[in-house]
């Protein structure tokens, strides 16, 4: 306490300065409606400013909540395209019943592991066979194709990228439908190559690229567009350069696609290998 009284003197004159001060700055503001207003002011904007930057803080610690959310609201949007649905239609006669059967559903799954870099590269999402998944569902982002589903246990799976020597996707362009695959010596994350497409046909560069009727994903499925054209050496056929859609390095969440009617597909199919 002595000491506290002794800082007290020897600096009394400092704090007679600031009580003075600030008492003066109170009756100046009190009886002067200018200042009032000034003042009132500026600890507005200081305030809302404070504001601002908390709020800020804060959205910053709930990004993971808002892209979980959004990338859910993503789902169900694509849930009700009209590519998630198939044509049921009967025609007898002069009657004509035509009615929509959805054919495709999304689960969406965040990405926890990716490779590029690799010859024959793999994801792994947070979504297993509990929440729906199972081997051969495709899979896209929220600008093209993917991959495919590979392997899955109760809580993962992994997707075998599009990014992978053994993935082919049918593909499409300008009513054209030919093999999409990747690398061919040259493995780079952003581009692939559309294969079988005969040279006589004409595909210029920006001409976009699709998925077609064949593949496992829903038709018209973007996949990329055309940077490039060559004729293949030995054959007929147009080796095509194609630039994707999805940005493989920065993939955080994915769509598993449910394809409903597949089950019935795959069983009359089976039985043409029986007999």
């Amino acid at each position: 306490m002595r000491n506290l009284w002794l800082f007290i003197g020897k600096y009394n004159a400092f704090f007679l300065l600031i009580i003075f001060f600030t008492i003066s700055l109170i009756l100046l503001v009190k009886n002067n409606s200018f200042q009032r207003a000034r003042v009132w002011n500026s600890s507005n904007q200081l305030v809302g400013q404070s504001y601002e930057q908390v709020n800020e803080l804060s959205s910053y610690l709930k990004l993971d909540k808002i892209n979980d959310s959004l990338a859910a609201e993503n789902a169900k949007l694509r849930n009700q395209l009209a590519t998630s649905f198939s044509s049921d239609s009967i025609k007898q006669v002069a009657v004509r019943d035509t009615t929509l059967k959805q054919q495709y559903t999304y689960i969406v799954a965040r990405v926890i592991n990716n490779s590029v870099h690799q010859k024959n590269n793999y994801l792994t999402i947070n979504r297993g066979s509990r929440h729906g998944i199972s081997k051969g569902m495709g899979v896209t982002s929220a600008k093209g194709i993917v991959g495919i589903v590979f392997n899955v246990n109760e809580d993962f799976s992994t997707i075998r990228s599009l990014l992978h020597s053994e993935t082919k996707v049918s593909a499409n362009v300008n009513g054209s439908i030919g093999s999409l695959v990747w690398g061919e010596g040259n493995y780079d994350a952003r581009f692939a190559y559309l294969k079988d497409i005969q040279s006589h046909l004409s595909i210029k560069k920006g001409n976009r690229v699709v998925t077609s009727e064949f593949s496992m994903f829903p038709e018209g499925t973007a996949i990329g567009y055309v940077t490039a054209t060559r004729t293949s050496q030995g054959d007929n056929s147009l080796d095509i350069k194609i630039k994707l859609n999805t940005d493989f390095a920065t993939l955080e969440y994915v769509y598993v696609i449910n394809n409903i009617l597949s089950a019935q597909q795959l069983s009359l199919e089976a039985q043409n290998k029986i007999e």
